[in-house]
């Protein structure tokens, strides 16, 4: 306990754990008398209503700014200095950057999105025709490629740089360094490290809530069980991966998360090529480039779409946008904001040695293709069944179990009985590697004396955010279920939007002039009597 920052660790932990004993408090009212939950339900719709047009602007900003970064000359400097050695191989770092990430979204969501773009396309498009098909493909690629991914990347840069660079303290107020100077380490840094707890909290509820509903879903459909999962069933789930998931953290994370990480793309890869294979080939990937070409050719105006033109005047909250499609984007980019800052604590830990051109590499580039082609390949499998196949996937969309229509999808391929307990795995092994981090990565946000000499914190604290982040789960998941992953989506990404923003002022002051901030600018000045080759990037 000693080493932990009560400022840091503390209040959002309380905050937390206060939310918990209040959702016991409303558990035994009526729904009109549920004072709390209505709050909660009452702050996801202001922030959802007011601040939709920042989440577009700013996802867009930082994609725009990861570009930027890219081809600057700043893309040459190396993380660490010129003569850093790389903690992971560069399968390694695609392996871990893929399946941390992703977490269990592409699982989840694969095949429930696409599904409803299909059947419930805006207005003006027909459900179930050519024009649904593409609006359906060209959505999921602008929801799981190259934007979200800009997020937790551009965090991770700055932190990378401006913790093994810039010498500044294990703090999510290091990226801010440029911005905020010295400020940044003290205790407006805390309280920034504070604030992004919350966020990643939030976030890691969400993710492992839904990937409680999926495991329990497979579990039924293995083993034929009707209705939805009990509560003991996703309590059992819920504990069994955050406690594989904390034990993987106190091992170590460059040790137990590199081969849960290689194990898992392996099997993501193995569980594409069967859906491919299995699946009507040759229309997958007609559609899948097809809808490349959808998705740039419409990529502004999805990107910046705010629903301001689908809205009417609500005599309650006042101007209310219809427009299902950019309530759907804004919740899977506040999802990702919300995941940013301790993502990009992550991220940035494990790019020690590598150029920033690199980083943005495999952190924005690599995995946007891999996410690119799955969704691809699932959308183009599902487009079919529905539309060629009359299969009737849309008829089994549900709210409540919304996975549902994902294991009857897996039933209706060939070998299907075999593809689903794999799923099952993969969706166990990507999400252990995902809360494997993100544990490791809040609880040395929440410990003294972190450093790049010592990257580890004490077992106590990983214990305790995984035995709140499991108890957290299992009241959202119980009394919300897919509302729950909607809402903590919304709520945990707010607070970030700004941190963010400061992140991307501060990446440009760097981008402006790398050796200002740079400490080991000198190092990269050849020394005339040196013959020797420069240090390889």
């Amino acid at each position: 306990m000693k080493n932990i920052k009560p400022l840091v660790f503390l209040p959002p932990f309380i905050l937390c754990a206060v939310f918990v004993a209040m959702q016991f408090f409303d558990s035994g009212k009526a729904a009109d008398q549920q004072v709390f939950t209505k709050s909660l339900k009452a702050g996801e719709s202001w922030v959802s209503l007011n601040f939709g047009w920042f989440v577009s602007l700013l996802s867009f900003g930082m994609l725009a700014l990861c570009v930027a970064l890219y081809a600057s000359s700043f893309g040459k400097t190396v993380l660490g200095g010129p003569h850093s050695k790389k903690l992971l191989t560069k399968w390694q770092m695609f392996a871990v950057v893929l399946t941390t990430n992703i977490a269990t979204g592409i699982l989840f969501w694969g095949v429930f999105e696409p599904t409803t773009h299909l059947s419930h396309p805006p207005a003006g498009i027909a459900p179930n025709s050519p024009a649904a098909a593409q609006f359906a493909v060209s959505t999921v690629y602008l929801h799981w490629t190259l934007t979200p991914y800009a997020f937790g990347s551009l965090v991770g840069l700055m932190f990378a740089f401006a913790f093994f660079n810039m010498k500044r303290p294990f703090s999510l107020g290091a990226p801010l360094s440029p911005l905020l100077g010295r400020r940044g380490g003290g205790i407006v840094g805390q309280l920034i490290d504070t604030v992004c707890l919350y966020s990643l909290v939030a976030a890691l509820t969400s993710a492992l809530a839904g990937f409680a509903l999926l495991m329990g879903g497979g579990l039924h459909s293995v083993f034929g069980i009707e209705g939805k999962p009990s509560q003991l069933m996703l309590g059992a789930v819920i504990l069994t991966v955050m406690g594989a998931s904390v034990a993987a953290a106190i091992s170590g994370v460059t040790k137990g998360i590199r081969w849960i990480a290689n194990a898992n793309t392996i099997l993501l890869i193995g569980f594409l090529g069967l859906v491919l294979v299995l699946g009507p080939t040759r229309f997958i990937l007609d559609f899948a480039v097809e809808g490349l070409g959808q998705y740039f050719g419409q990529f502004f105006q999805k990107a910046l779409n705010t629903g301001a033109a689908y809205s009417h005047i609500d005599p309650q909250v006042g101007l209310v946008s219809d427009d299902s499609i950019h309530k759907t984007t804004q919740m899977y980019f506040s999802a990702f904001f919300a995941w940013a800052p301790i993502m990009g604590v992550f991220l940035g830990r494990i790019a020690y040695g590598y150029t920033v051109r690199a980083f943005l590499f495999f952190n924005v580039i690599l995995p946007s293709v891999f996410t690119g082609i799955w969704m691809a390949v699932i959308c183009g499998a599902v487009v079919h069944m529905d539309m060629h196949e009359q299969v009737g996937l849309a008829g089994l969309l549900d709210d409540q179990d919304p996975c549902r229509v994902l294991f009857a999808f897996l039933n209706h391929l060939p070998f299907g009985k075999i593809l689903i307990p794999l799923l099952l795995i993969t969706a166990f092994l990507s999400f252990v590697t995902t809360a494997d981090g993100n544990t490791d990565t809040m609880s040395n946000i929440s410990s003294k004396g972190i450093s790049p000499d010592h990257t580890e914190s004490g077992m106590f604290v990983k214990i305790a955010w995984g035995t709140l982040v499991a108890v957290f789960c299992f009241i959202v998941v119980t009394r919300f279920g897919k509302g729950g992953v909607t809402m903590l989506a919304n709520l945990g990404g707010f607070p970030a939007l700004f941190l963010c923003l400061g992140v991307g002022i501060s990446a440009l002051m760097v981008m402006a002039h790398p050796a200002r901030y740079d400490t080991f600018d000198k190092d990269y000045v050849p020394d005339p009597s040196d013959k020797s080759e420069e240090p390889e990037a």
